[in-house]
């Protein structure tokens, strides 16, 4: 029996990766998760993608030589399509697992062959993406809708702001059409602050649609990959770290509602 194991870190621009968060906590209660959002650099599907890379390589070089984790779980979507290969390569010793857009499972499950994907900019124009498509979902129309704005709302919504339904309908009235009689019936949410407002997507559209969303997905993934040896008394508390150097009382109080400690 191990006394202690090394934590799992769970990496986001935001506040979007409490959604990854919430299902690997629930399969593996007894390790420590640390929580890192990256929001002095929020949103990430507006920056350079050469800027992008060196920025998140560089930080996280920092965090693996402060925490030492046994995975890392890149919870966005912007990110993942981008960097893996990168961080891979550059840490070699460190287990690293991404967050893609499910269009693989979008297209085994549409009834009508009409599928979305809502995403950010950066993600809808990576050739990733596009590669995703043309392998698992050549058989289907796939519209791909980035929006530059929905992490934000969906950041204040969590965060206890308001949010109209006049600012989401535009956003979702892009991803539902109706194609020689048959409608959209999937819509991949490619990033992991859009299943905060999956019910208020629901609310809004015209028509019963399957609001996708991979966290439970990407969490059994990722823990498949660790050490499930069993270890001697309680695991360190579970944090959250912000590269801001201000996080809102509103936001602060979101992440001791996840039972996170806010370090500081």
């Amino acid at each position: 029996m191990m006394n202690k194991q090394a934590p799992i870190l769970l990496f986001d621009s935001g506040i979007g990766g409490l959604t990854v968060l919430r299902e690997a906590r629930i399969l593996v209660p007894e390790r420590q998760f640390i929580y890192v959002a990256d929001d002095a650099a929020f949103p990430y599907g507006s920056w350079d993608e050469t800027n992008l890379e060196s920025h998140i390589v560089e930080l996280m070089g920092k965090l693996i030589e402060t925490y030492r984790p046994e995975l890392i779980i890149i919870a966005c979507n912007t990110a993942s399509t981008l960097v893996m290969t990168a961080l891979r390569s550059r840490f070699p010793e460190v287990k690293f697992v991404g967050t893609v857009p499910a269009i693989k499972p979008a297209a085994e499950r549409t009834k009508s062959g009409v599928i979305s994907v809502l995403a950010t900019p950066g993600t809808v124009k990576r050739a990733y993406t596009r590669d995703l498509i043309q392998s698992f979902a050549s058989q289907c129309h796939v519209r791909l809708v980035g929006s530059e704005d929905l992490a934000g709302l969906a950041e204040a919504y969590m965060s206890g702001g308001k949010v109209s339904d006049d600012a989401l309908r535009p956003i979702i009235e892009q991803c539902l059409i109706e194609l020689d009689g048959n409608h959209t019936d999937i819509v991949v949410l490619a990033c992991t602050h859009y299943p905060f407002l999956a019910n208020r997507f629901r609310q809004i559209s015209p028509w019963p649609v399957d609001w996708l969303d991979p966290a439970e997905a990407i969490a059994r993934h990722a823990i498949s990959l660790i050490d499930r040896a069993q270890v001697s008394g309680q695991p360190d508390k579970d944090v959250a770290l912000f590269t801001s150097s201000t996080v809102s009382f509103s936001k602060a109080q979101l992440i001791r509602g996840f039972g996170l400690e806010l370090l500081v």
